[in-house]
């Protein structure tokens, strides 16, 4: 099948949607937190969450979350530093800032209630296509197909999709296939288990490597199986370029006469890498970083272990160095702030930085630092 059949004229195998939902109701995924309810702002707050993160790591952030932030009232009129403290570890931080914000919007403009509609949906802030769809089709029985990159394997598999998804053309073709597959008198429950059956099929069984294919419910109607050739959808010609860097941080730390630690730490910018969380001060080189501190406290320096941290498009050495300030004192770098240790969980940081402060913290590294030479 090419990218051209779209809509729902398309040679589409029959019975798709009716196997779908009777495996899901029967061997699909039902106890996690967020199922169960038609309440858009806890959908909303899953289906975020979800994105590019696994089921298991989310279970935790999310009930914390939901026990601090019960409504959309409530996450909207929280201080965005808190919501950034709350999110820290997720990953992907950008969906924390549109969240908050979006939450705002829902609040200000629509009277603290979420559109019914995927289409309106879609208009809110950090809200996607599919997400909206998420929403719409799980609170409200909407017939629309999500499409996230879940589905977009189950599908491009089931139909032998030969579209490129790395082209916005392709990906809007499979869009219109995945809309014509959904069971035309599908509403409410059925509406909700058909969705929920694309998410787990292709989480739990479709999945990216080495698929269960002899437990699939559809696998009969599966294309790309009978010809064999499962590995090979979904098509993306055009793979992600890896960056490489290594940032140098700087560790500052100083101990006051009440034996309590604090740490210099300063607000990233709005853009990039870690937008707008707190962090240490982060240099290019270990030159630049030297070329700081002030000259008679740079033979306190400390080389810790370098830490490897991947993000979606880069690779990142983060080569740490430790300084015990004599005193509270870091004037030689400018705009950041003493942190006292208690406070730093209060803080939206990045995880592998928290986690480097409290290996300190606990004394651990420290045996294997060595003067920066």
């Amino acid at each position: 099948m090419s990218s051209q059949l779209v809509g729902a004229g398309a040679d589409l195998p029959d019975g798709f949607a009716a196997e779908l939902i009777a495996w899901q109701r029967v061997h699909g995924r039902s106890g996690l937190p967020w199922q169960h309810t038609r309440d858009p702002y806890v959908v909303w707050l899953s289906e975020v969450m979800l994105q590019q993160t696994q089921v298991s790591t989310v279970l935790t952030y999310f009930l914390r979350f939901l026990l601090r932030f019960p409504d959309v009232q409530s996450l909207a009129s929280a201080p965005s530093d808190e919501v950034m403290a709350l999110w820290s570890g997720l990953g992907y931080y950008s969906r924390a800032r549109n969240l908050h914000r979006c939450a705002q919007v829902v609040v200000a403009e629509h009277g603290g209630a979420f559109p019914r509609s995927a289409r309106e949906l879609a208009l809110l802030p950090g809200i996607g296509e599919s997400t909206a769809a998420a929403i719409a089709a799980f609170c409200h029985g909407e017939r629309i197909s999500i499409l996230d990159g879940n589905v977009r394997r189950v599908l491009s598999r089931l139909l032998a999709f030969s579209g490129d998804m790395s082209q916005a053309s392709a990906q809007k073709a499979l869009g219109s296939l995945a809309q014509a597959l959904v069971p035309k008198t599908a509403a409410g429950d059925d509406m909700t288990a058909y969705t929920q059956g694309l998410m787990d099929l292709g989480a739990t069984i479709c999945t990216r490597s080495r698929p269960l294919c002899e437990r699939c419910p559809v696998s009969a109607l599966c294309r790309a199986r009978a010809a064999g050739t499962v590995d090979q959808f979904p098509v993306k010609t055009r793979k992600t370029q890896r960056r490489h860097e290594t940032w140098w941080l700087l560790l500052a730390r100083t101990v006051l006469a009440s034996g309590q630690t604090h740490w210099w730490l300063q607000r990233r910018p709005s853009q990039g890498i870690w937008a707008g969380l707190f962090c240490v001060p982060v240099f290019d080189s270990d030159l630049s970083l030297m070329e700081t501190v002030d000259a008679t406290q740079r033979d306190k320096l400390r080389l810790l272990e370098p830490i490897s941290h991947s993000l979606t498009h880069r690779e990142l050495r983060l080569q740490p160095m430790l300084l015990d300030c004599a005193e509270q004192d870091a004037g030689w770098v400018s705009n950041g702030q003493w942190v006292p240790e208690y406070a730093l969980h209060a803080h939206g940081m990045p995880a592998p930085l928290r986690t480097l402060l409290l290996a300190q913290r606990l004394g651990g590294g420290l045996q294997d630092a060595e003067p920066a030479r």
